[in-house]
């Protein structure tokens, strides 16, 4: 009998003291939709541009972060821009807390702005008005940025994620890193029996609906219809898991709930021809992942052009943005590995295992581990290669190597990844893409039927007042308005709570009522999981059958095509031409540079043979060269780091083989404290492994061979000549058996035919070509064989003269001939004579050298090092940097030591 009292009496405590949160979630919504600007940011903010302002007025304002006093911020720091998501609710849940994506960009001492909107839009506001405002916004950032070390950071949350890579598509020289955290930009993409939103549009016949919600609402959609829709998709969770947890802890849980609620419960509204852009180009159409969406000014949107390294935040535990919608308009936009690195993109994933749509941006464990670990190392995010990563996060233990190296308690290291990993992630299904593209189909012929019969009367019906009574009536926005002070009846809870508070009793935790309680409530969250797992199954079968049906699809205009339903963008022949042109200048780059072009090559050789970057690394060349006086910027580091990354790319063994070529110029003692540094930075994650240690070794001993040189000009200038003059009987038997062979495998070009047979990175690095017969010949013979048999025929021998003289005109083995005859010592030359002798010195036309007849190894007179000072400042004349003849560097702070 007493465990009853003492549970009854508990109870009934308890159901006041919820109805009385209740009652102040009532008025707190009533106080905060009166805000001129509502949001739910924790720190102050300063209006720094209202959109409203602008030529295309928006309701977006740009405004800046204050920091607190204990956290100033540094402005040479490059500035984080964060933009938060409308999709029904209000701004500020980015900087919700202090532990969040702004309050950890303050932490580590950036500046940071934030863009958020007023509650209703302005009048024609469209979506590509609100792109344009956040390009402009980036505009204003750098300008109040001029002495930053890099383009703002902007981080994307939902729906703002698709927004920014829009803009950064449209406008790609304004725009940092970018992360995008939670934002679908591949809507058909999904895994079977999970995530059934995708549905959404199948189960309605397409955007009509979406339409006439906004006739009703005058031109106006209401964004708690999108919160509906979010709510809808965990029935446990909104029909008791959440109300049954805050009456069961109200003691505790009263700020917690009220502080989202605040957020939860402000809902805005959207035009209604923004909402239609919206649903009919993206969540229905899928078009922008495809390259289908042409702004008003006839600008396509590619998001190929986004020359900022994108990274992609996504979790298997959120229901709104899964990881294949997330991720699936990378293989939307590419075929293979090739296309990504013609285009010179840079994309980064992380996927965590379980966390919520909410939690990506919200949860204070996730702003403690990747948003800061992304925060901590955006300059080494910014410097990544073209390529695929994959952002692996570890745990600090007392066992990890120079643990010191390492923001925070852990570490990162970006893996190199391939197309086929985030394939296998996207797990892309033609069948649903012809089901989806049904659903496209007949959106379009269900949103023109209701045009021409329903929307005249629709928009008759909808008077003001008939309008303003439909928002305040949702079943969303009622509670709100209905519990809260304007009720005299729940206002009589506030004076009671009071008392109950002063007299508060609460139960034992062992009491047998209250373990009673607690089993029937999980019983009540099973059933209702039950029930919407069920549902979400019956809404998918009834979505395959309906649109998977060969007649359906037949209506639609689908049912005769061949092939996919959606293909690949395509690219034009310019981009082809000007990435055949890039490699060959890449090519002609491999011998050229000196100490600091090296270091960097040598960086990059070792991290592919790890599989990856690890930012102990990063930060020990920060280390290590922070007391240098003149060091290399950060801007001008990305762009010598990302260009050697590419001259890797195009012929990797010709690079290495390169290394004493390079470091010619360099006193033996530099050369010295080169090799170290890059031991040491190879060393900083741990021990190598197989392949490490043996490239380690490798590029250690060309060093080794520079050093020699360095001790021994004379001799070494010897071997110069007479390694010349052998190349030069050589280079045109070769250059005349390379051009036989690439007139037999269909190549234009003997270097086209060299890279081909290297293995490495084809000049065409455009779309994957299709299967050709002709490639092996019209008798089915490979290269190899071509190579084992050339032709001899008379037709030949005038091809066999061309090539000879191109290949003395070009050929690394002329050049370097002539340059080393430029450098034979003359003893009765003045010192004007000899000068003048150097200035004639030619460059070598093509990096790499011939291959051996009939193989694929470089002949190894190439590694001559020929003089190569005149050429490398003429390559840094035209790309406008300093003359590259540097002994030490620091990455991301500095200028060459000279």
């Amino acid at each position: 009998m007493d465990s009853a009292i003492e549970y009854t009496v508990d109870a009934l405590q308890r159901s006041v003291l919820y109805t009385d949160v209740m009652r102040q979630r009532g008025n707190q919504y009533q106080r905060h939709m009166a805000k001129q600007a509502p949001n739910v940011l924790s720190m102050k903010a300063e209006l720094v541009l209202d959109g409203r302002e602008l030529d295309h007025p928006v309701n977006y304002m740009l405004t800046r972060i204050v920091p607190p006093k204990s956290m100033p911020v540094d402005p040479i720091k490059r500035p984080f821009v964060v933009v938060d998501p409308r999709a029904g609710h209000g701004p500020g849940i980015a900087g919700f807390k202090p532990e969040s994506e702004i309050g950890v960009a303050i932490q580590a001492g950036h500046p940071c702005y934030f863009i958020g909107f007023l509650p209703r839009p302005e009048p024609d506001q469209g979506v590509e008005d609100v792109v344009a405002a956040e390009a402009r916004f980036m505009e204003l950032v750098i300008e109040m940025h001029p002495e930053s070390e890099g383009k703002p950071v902007v981080i994307g949350n939902c729906q703002a994620g698709w927004q920014i890579m829009m803009a950064a598509a449209t406008r790609p020289e304004l725009f940092g890193p970018i992360i995008i955290a939670g934002a679908p930009l591949s809507y058909w993409a999904g895994w079977r029996n999970m995530y059934p939103m995708r549905y959404t549009g199948g189960m309605t016949g397409g955007s009509w609906m979406t339409m006439m919600a906004s006739d009703l609402g005058g031109g106006v959609f209401d964004g708690a219809n999108l919160v509906q829709n979010f709510e809808n998709l965990n029935p446990a969770n909104t029909l008791w898991s959440k109300q049954y947890n805050l009456y069961a802890n109200v003691d505790t849980e009263a700020s917690r709930y009220l502080g989202f609620e605040r957020w939860w419960g402000g809902h805005v509204f959207l035009n209604g021809k923004e909402i239609q852009y919206i649903v009919d180009n993206l969540f229905i159409g899928n078009r922008l992942s495809t390259s289908r969406m042409v702004t008003r000014d006839g600008l396509r949107v590619d998001l190929r052009n986004v020359r900022s390294p994108i990274i992609v935040f996504c979790s298997k535990g959120d229901d709104i943005t899964p990881p294949p919608q997330a991720l699936g308009w990378i293989t939307d936009l590419y075929q293979s590995d090739r296309e990504v690195l013609a285009h010179g993109q840079t994309i980064i994933y992380a996927v965590h295992e379980s966390i919520g749509h909410l939690g990506i941006f919200v949860s204070g464990a996730v702003a403690r581990k990747e948003h800061r670990e992304f925060t901590c190392n955006i300059d080494m995010i910014d410097m990544l290669p073209a390529g695929i990563y994959e952002a692996v996060i570890t745990d600090k233990t007392a066992d990890t190597p120079n643990a010191d190296l390492a923001y925070g308690d852990y570490v990162l290291k970006f893996e190199r990844r391939h197309l086929a990993d985030i394939e296998k992630i996207v797990q892309h299904n033609e069948d649903d893409d012809r089901r989806f593209a049904t659903v496209s189909r007949l959106s379009q012929v269900n949103l023109g039927l209701y045009k021409s019969f329903m929307q005249p009367w629709i928009k008759m019906m909808a008077t003001p007042r008939m309008t303003e009574r439909l928002q305040k009536l949702h079943p969303l926005r009622l509670p709100y308005e209905m519990i809260s002070d304007k009720n005299p009846v729940v206002a009589a809870t506030g004076p009671l709570s009071v008392e109950v508070r002063n007299h508060r009793k609460q139960v034992s935790p062992d009491n047998p009522f209250l373990q009673a309680e607690k089993q029937i409530s999980k019983s009540i969250e099973s059933w209702l999981e039950l029930w919407g797992k069920w549902r979400d199954s019956v809404v998918e079968q009834t979505f395959m059958t309906v649109y998977g049906s060969p007649i359906m699809q037949d209506l639609a205009g689908l049912g005769a095509k061949e092939g996919p339903p959606r293909k690949h963008p395509g690219v034009s022949p310019e981009h082809i031409q000007f990435v055949k042109r890039r490699v060959g200048e890449l090519r002609e780059m491999s011998q050229q540079g000196g100490l600091a072009q090296a270091s960097i090559r040598v960086m990059i050789y070792l991290a592919q043979a790890q599989g990856g970057i690890d930012e102990r690394s990063f930060n020990l060349i920060r280390r290590l060269r922070s007391g240098q006086e003149h060091v290399l910027t950060l801007s001008k580091f990305k762009r010598m780091v990302r260009q050697q990354a590419m001259v890797m790319v195009v012929d990797p063994k010709a690079s290495i083989q390169a290394i004493p070529t390079m470091l010619a110029q360099h006193s033996e003692q530099e050369i010295l404290d080169a090799a170290k540094f890059v031991e040491q930075v190879a060393m900083a994650s741990g021990t190598l492994n197989e392949e490490g240690e043996s490239r380690l070794k490798e590029v250690l001993d060309l060093y080794n061979l520079a050093v020699r040189d360095a001790r021994e000009p004379e001799k070494a200038h010897d071997q110069l000549v007479e390694k010349a003059r052998h190349l030069g009987a050589k280079a045109e038997s070769n250059a005349i058996k390379q051009d036989i062979v690439a007139r037999h495998s269909g190549f234009d070009t003997a270097l086209e035919y060299e890279l081909r047979e290297s293995g490495q990175t084809s000049l065409d690095l455009g779309p994957t070509p299709q299967p050709d017969a002709t490639a092996t010949g019209k008798a089915g013979r490979s290269d190899t064989e071509s190579v084992a048999a050339p032709d001899t025929s008379p037709i030949a021998r005038p091809a066999r003269k061309m090539a000879a003289k191109r290949a003395r005109k070009a050929s690394p083995q002329s050049a370097a001939m002539r340059t080393a005859k430029a450098r034979v010592p003359q003893e009765k030359a003045d010192s004007k004579d000899a000068g003048r002798a150097e200035q004639k010195v030619e460059s070598p036309a093509v990096a790499g050298g011939a291959t051996q007849a009939g193989g694929n190894t470089p002949v190894r007179d190439t590694e001559i090092p020929p003089d190569t000072s005149s050429q490398v400042s003429k390559a840094a004349d035209k790309s406008g940097q300093a003359t590259p003849a540097t002994p030490t560097v620091q990455p991301g702070s500095g200028e060459s030591k000279e």
